[in-house]
């Protein structure tokens, strides 16, 4: 009677009790009940192509415990208006998953969708241009163009010009050459990588804006050109800006289009910024120059005479520029509180 008792008593590991184990298994339960709940990441809306009401797309996350990871998915909607007080939502079935996608932006107009995916290793970023049914074009850009889109949400900024034919991002820029030796010493020429009798050095040192930015290179502006594929790095700006936030200026028929962006200075240093609203910053505009013959093309003469124009000298502080939709007005956030008394997080002005 004792011994059948005594193996039916739970034997619990060293140092827990039955309490312990509730208090465990409550604590988890509640962690997955929290998991479970999604978060809206960004929105869109775009005219309806009938017309009538609205079409709206969500990028959606949820975090994923086991591949400690967030998951990303896409969900879409219709919006009517039935009534003055009643609106309509019409959702999609099920969201769609983006496995793999590092950032996902659709054009004005609501007819194309950008995807990026962002290299790992010494892989190329991988550029791909969606329709409402089909995948309509593919750009592979290397890395000796630039390593992978910051896709943050502080430096981060990706914007379809008016035309829909180019788009205006910030990237890493490519990793600079790096010197290799031997046995003999500094080897002159190119050298492959996995050449066991040579090894590469790591060139100079730069400083990082440390916390999630650790091994991350500058945020430099590139613009692509979706006729052709091609990339370039938009000139005129100093070494010591890091840019973010890129915007298109609205464009007007005839002349030169521009590029808004924030730019920070590493001076006096660099570390710390996603959490530090306390570093100065202003929005800037470069011109980006275009001509065309046949289909448009870069002019890259023009292009490097680019002069950088400093838009808010008055104030310590600018940033997430916004145009509003007739194109007369730019609408920013400013941390000048923050910046002028030294408080990593004050209120935000608009401005």
């Amino acid at each position: 009677m004792d011994s059948s008792k005594a193996g039916s008593v739970k034997e619990l590991p060293v140092g827990l009790d039955e309490a312990t184990e509730e208090e465990y298994a409550s604590l988890s339960k509640l962690l997955q009940d929290f998991t479970c709940i999604s978060s809206i990441d960004k929105a869109w809306i775009f005219k309806s192509e009938r017309g009538i009401g609205s079409q709206a797309m969500f990028l959606v996350s949820q975090p994923n415990l086991l591949a400690n990871k967030s998951r990303k998915f896409v969900l879409s909607t219709g919006i009517s208006k039935e009534m003055i007080n009643n609106v309509n939502f019409q959702w999609a079935p099920f969201p769609v998953e983006m496995a793999g996608v590092s950032i996902i932006v659709p054009s004005p107009s609501g007819s194309k969708l950008l995807v990026i995916r962002n290299p790992e290793n010494e892989s190329p970023s991988l550029f791909e241009i969606w329709s409402s049914s089909r995948l309509e074009k593919e750009f592979q850009v290397p890395q000796s163009v630039h390593g992978s889109v910051y896709a943050d949400g502080w430096f981060e900024g990706i914007s379809w010009n008016s035309d829909e034919s180019l788009i205006a991002y910030v990237a890493e820029e490519p990793c600079p050459c790096k010197p290799f030796f031997d046995y003999q010493g500094y080897k002159r020429g190119s050298t492959k990588d996995k050449e066991c009798s040579s090894w590469k050095g790591q060139g100079d040192w730069e400083e990082e804006w440390g916390e999630c930015y650790a091994g991350k290179r500058q945020p430099a502006p590139f613009v692509i050109h979706l006729n052709s594929g091609e990339v370039h790095a938009v000139k005129g700006i100093a070494k010591s800006l890091s840019v973010g936030q890129v915007i298109w200026a609205p464009s007007v028929e005839g002349t030169d289009q521009y590029l808004i962006f924030v730019g920070w200075s590493a001076d006096p240093r660099k570390l710390g910024i996603k959490y530090c609203k306390n570093r100065p910053c202003a929005l800037y505009a470069v011109k980006v120059p275009l001509y065309k013959s046949g289909a448009a093309r870069f002019d890259l003469k023009s292009m490097e005479k680019s002069t950088l124009v400093n838009l808010t000298q008055s104030i310590s502080s600018a940033f997430f520029p916004r145009f509003s939709p007739d194109g007369k007005f730019l609408v920013f956030l400013s941390a000048k509180a923050s910046v002028d008394s030294g408080a990593h997080s004050a209120t935000d002005s608009l401005h």
